[in-house]
């Protein structure tokens, strides 16, 4: 029973540190990340870091506002999945 709780709260933690899943198309069809940068810098975002994280286009940065932000978005259309 205690190997079982374990495990359960092993899983539990690793779901909860996983990224959002972004797309399911391999990354031949993804957006370069040239035009993916292009297309944020246009829609007012600066951006600090820009990274690939798992199946997600990642940044972190600040919005027109000059608030921080990190944004994933999917790298096939460029739209965003998650935003904190």
């Amino acid at each position: 029973m205690k190997a079982l709780l374990m495990s359960f709260v092993l899983l539990a933690s690793a779901v909860s540190f996983a990224g959002p899943d972004c797309t399911k198309e391999p990354k031949e069809k993804w957006m370069p990340e040239a035009k993916m940068k292009e297309m944020i810098l246009s829609q007012g975002y600066k951006i600090k870091k820009f990274k690939v994280d798992g199946n997600c286009y990642e940044i972190y940065g600040w919005d027109k506002e000059g608030k921080k932000v990190e944004i994933y978005f999917n790298p096939v259309d460029g739209s965003i999945v998650k935003q904190k």
